[in-house]
């Protein structure tokens, strides 16, 4: 009896036992095309690195970050500092008035009156200075030099203007107590004006009778 399907007498078995041989190779070349796309990815990302890392080793050093601001602005910004600063006391600005107001300079005349008396005319001595000169006639410093405001240092033979008491002319029983208590000046003091050591005074003689107190 013959078979009736004529289809599957022409199957043959060598093709059915290809097919797995094809399918295996199939894949090997499909696992291989993978394998080669994944090495020229990592190929591609370690040449990137290498560039990153050479392009930064060659990067020059960034320089300081200078001032934007002109002349102009910066004498702007300096203003706004100083106003920026506290505002001194009013005893602060009274000082500083003081400090920066030149010393006004006396006018003998008025010094001369303030102080009354009697004016002589004094030739200065070698080694005497304003201030033993103004001792020895009981007056301060800053009065004699005020007295006197054309002489700025001493030196010997200068024509000193001093204010005393009065002057005495010594007569018949005038000794240096009695002087003193006429004029109520220690006499002590009198004798130092005098340059006297001694309580001793001749006939005719002219004693300075200083201040009892400094003027």
């Amino acid at each position: 009896m013959e078979d009736e399907n004529p289809k599957k007498r022409n199957i043959r078995p060598t093709e059915k036992s290809n097919l797995p041989v094809i399918t295996l190779f199939v894949l090997v070349l499909l696992v291989l095309a993978m394998l080669y796309v994944g090495y020229e990815y990592i190929s591609d990302d370690a040449t990137n690195s290498e560039e990153l890392t050479s392009a930064a080793a060659d990067t020059p050093e960034e320089k300081p970050v200078t001032s934007d601001l002109t002349e102009e602005d910066e004498s702007e910004e300096a203003v706004v500092n100083v106003d920026e600063k506290p505002k001194a006391s009013e005893k602060e600005k009274k000082e500083e008035t003081k400090k920066e107001e030149p010393k006004k300079t006396e006018d003998p005349k008025a010094v001369a009156s303030k102080i009354g008396g009697r004016e002589i005319t004094r030739t200065v001595k070698s080694g005497e200075t304003f201030s033993s000169l103004a001792s020895k006639y009981n007056l301060t410093t800053e009065t004699l030099k005020a007295l006197n405001p054309s002489i700025s240092e001493l030196k010997s033979g200068d024509k000193l203007k001093i204010r005393v008491k009065a002057v005495h002319t010594v007569g018949p029983g005038d000794i240096l107590k009695v002087v003193s208590g006429k004029y109520s000046v220690s006499k002590e003091a009198i004798m130092k004006a005098n340059g006297k050591s001694k309580d001793m005074a001749s006939r005719g003689e002219e004693l300075v009778i200083p201040f009892p107190t400094k003027r």
